[in-house]
């Protein structure tokens, strides 16, 4: 059996590309071929391909207190669907140019929720949706003191409009489980914290 990976980006021919729209994001149309796997070459074909730049999104954590601060927002993609466009989601922002992923997550902190973190810890990064958009997600735990955490947030200037909810763990974790949290950074990150408690708890009493 042929191994996963066989082929890589320059195995793609990107005939043509041109910018079909630009806004707040940009949207290309792109002409190419690539080789198949049972030998052949693709025929030319045309994909659009919403070209969005990489985001950071944190899930703060105290493991002191067992506590989480998730911040709830206005979800445009969200309208439409049987639940409220109000979604409950990690503190995340967009990578800017000369930017690192640890900086982002720190600006967007204050901004957000008006945190600090102790420390940050890297839990994977993926692509959000590669079948039509760039975005990579880079996921981080943040620890912090949730002493004081909690209220109203947001630039006005940007139009955000935000509350950071302080929720016990357990409540975060069961709101994946009955669907209340349905965005996919806050998901995998919070069954991450699933996984990692008894380590991050057991390390605060030593």
């Amino acid at each position: 059996m042929t191994k996963p990976f066989q082929f890589q980006a320059n195995n793609v021919s990107v005939e043509k590309r041109e910018t079909v729209f630009q806004g707040f994001f940009r949207m290309d149309k792109l002409w190419l071929s690539h080789p198949r796997f049972d030998g052949r070459t693709m025929p030319t074909f045309t994909r659009e391909l919403f070209v969005r730049g990489d985001a950071t999104c944190v899930l703060p954590y105290d493991p002191q207190r067992d506590q989480v601060v998730l911040i709830e927002q206005f979800r445009l993609g969200a309208i439409g669907r049987n639940q409220s466009p109000w979604l409950l989601e990690l503190v995340a922002g967009m990578n800017e140019e000369g930017e690192n992923p640890e900086d982002v997550a720190h600006r967007e902190a204050d901004e957000e929720a008006g945190l600090s973190f102790k420390h940050l810890d890297p839990i994977c990064s993926y692509l959000v949706s590669p079948g039509g958009t760039t975005e990579m997600i880079y996921l981080y735990y943040g620890e912090i003191n949730s002493a004081n955490a909690g209220g109203l947030f947001g630039l006005e200037y940007e139009n955000e409009d935000i509350r950071a909810h302080v929720l016990a763990a357990e409540d975060a974790i069961a709101m994946i489980k009955d669907g209340r949290i349905n965005n996919a950074a806050a998901i995998i990150a919070l069954q991450w914290l699933e996984l990692n408690r008894p380590r991050l708890r057991e390390g605060m009493n030593r």
